[in-house]
């Protein structure tokens, strides 16, 4: 059960995980000297402005992905990077600490999924380009078909998968690849009833904005860093501001965001220090509250049939268009080097999709943490002050905590990485050490 020359692949779904499926397969295919047909079935306009366009994410995405794109011959131009993020400044609700990248291939970087926030129609020309627009593109001109149109419905014929949409007979295809987002429900529908047992991941939601600030601003207030942010409200897990050019994107994650939890951030004197002066919460701001992935599908596989992306499995929180890429780039080389049944995917793409799995789970029991610095005051002063001090070592030093909250926010560095660096030993003494009875932060000294 092998894909040869003529063989047909259906893409559902046009976003990284489909398009980087496309591209990998058409490169292999042509090293091996198989022709592919592949139709990749996506009905939004990546070229549009607003919810027409957007997928409904931060866009950010490390600088070793841009190396490892690159590497591949997917090279982002200046239009796709936004913005180049060189430090991150955490800010708890009595005082603030700046984390550098630890080396300049570790910053990371802003995108749009779609062409840019509702209202940016306005700049015409838009100074960017889509991230996903430009991956499609690039799809297909290596050969790829752009169906722009929404699958009605999937079933088998005779063991091989048909694809029906926009009113048309189905067509039979040799693989069926699920690239769907997590939010496109009606298309997960499709893949749970065709009847391999496939149950989409598990997820929560929450809450991303494009802010409005002027380039001038963005660089006053926010400058090259994302702000971070750990406060004391309710529900409220994680929050960070984004610099995105003109704009700056807001992410909110917790169990129930809503109105009151928005609104208690923005009110928050840390927050207010990083919005222009007078700056007031738009009434329509651009704003989306998607699911994101917390848990793994089941049976994301059978017998030409696979899932890819977030409708598979995704790294926690993080790096969602890392995992697609590691996983397109293992589809490809398992369909065309040894079978499209749900044995070769067994074999050869399931442990990529497990090794994301079980570090997740670790990722879960760090996240767990934060409630630890959110109850103990005294744990996170001495958090603060550690990472203060490290700040301050000269170059060459290591700084393990400082390292583990950068590869956290970016997604840079496995959990497990992350763990040896939260609990390195240097890192457990210096904790101790700011513990001590008697130590005073830097920020209590100046208000001394």
């Amino acid at each position: 059960m092998k894909l040869a020359n003529g063989s047909t692949v259906a893409i559902v779904g046009g976003g990284p995980g489909g398009t980087l499926s496309a591209i990998f397969l058409l490169d292999l295919a042509r090293q091996l000297h198989v022709q592919l047909s592949i139709d990749i079935y996506e009905p939004k306009r990546y070229g549009c402005t607003g919810p027409t366009g957007c997928n409904m994410c931060g866009g950010v995405i490390s600088e070793s992905l841009i190396q490892m794109l690159a590497a591949e011959g997917i090279l982002l131009p200046d239009t796709v990077v936004i913005d180049t993020i060189n430090a991150y400044i955490l800010h708890t609700d009595r005082e603030s600490a700046r984390i550098d990248a630890p080396r300049q291939e570790m910053r990371i970087a802003t995108i749009f999924r779609g062409a840019g926030p509702k209202g940016a129609e306005h700049q015409t020309p838009l100074p960017w380009q889509s991230f996903d627009q430009f991956l499609l593109e690039m799809a297909i001109e290596k050969g790829a078909c752009h169906l722009p149109c929404s699958v009605s419905a999937l079933r088998r014929e005779e063991g091989f998968p048909v694809v029906v949409a926009a009113n048309q007979p189905g067509k039979r295809y040799d693989l069926l690849i699920g690239a769907v987002g997590i939010n496109q429900r009606k298309s997960l529908q499709l893949f749970e009833n065709l009847g391999f047992n496939y149950q989409r991941p598990a997820t929560t939601r929450a809450y991303v904005a494009e802010l409005y600030y002027g380039a001038d601003q963005v660089q006053q207030h926010l400058g090259h860093a994302m702000h971070v942010f750990l406060l004391d409200i309710p529900y409220l897990k994680f929050a960070a501001i984004t610099p995105k050019g003109h704009y700056a994107t807001l992410v909110l994650l917790g169990d129930h965001i809503d109105h009151e939890v928005v609104a208690s951030f923005f009110a928050a004197p840390e927050v207010k220090k990083c919005l222009p002066q007078g700056w007031t919460i738009p009434v329509q701001p651009c704003h989306c509250q998607p699911n994101i992935v917390i848990g793994p599908a089941r049976n994301p596989f059978a017998d030409r049939v696979v899932m890819v992306g977030d409708a598979s499995v995704s790294r926690l929180y993080k790096d969602g268009i890392g995992s697609a890429y590691r996983m397109a780039k293992r589809l490809a080389f398992t369909a065309l080097a040894h079978g499209v049944a749900a044995n070769d995917f067994q074999k050869h793409y399931w442990p990529v999709c497990r090794s994301l799995l079980w570090d997740n789970r670790l990722g879960h029991l760090l996240f767990a943490c934060d409630h630890l610095f959110r109850l103990f005051p005294l744990l996170r002063r001495a958090m603060m002050a550690l990472l203060r001090r490290e700040k301050c070592l000269d170059e060459g030093v290591a700084c393990p905590l400082s390292s583990a909250f950068w590869n956290t926010f970016t997604g840079s560095a496995t959990y497990l990485h992350i763990a040896r660096e939260l609990f390195h030993p240097l890192t457990l003494w210096n904790m101790l050490r700011m513990l001590r009875p008697g130590k005073k932060s830097h920020s209590q000294k100046e208000l001394q």
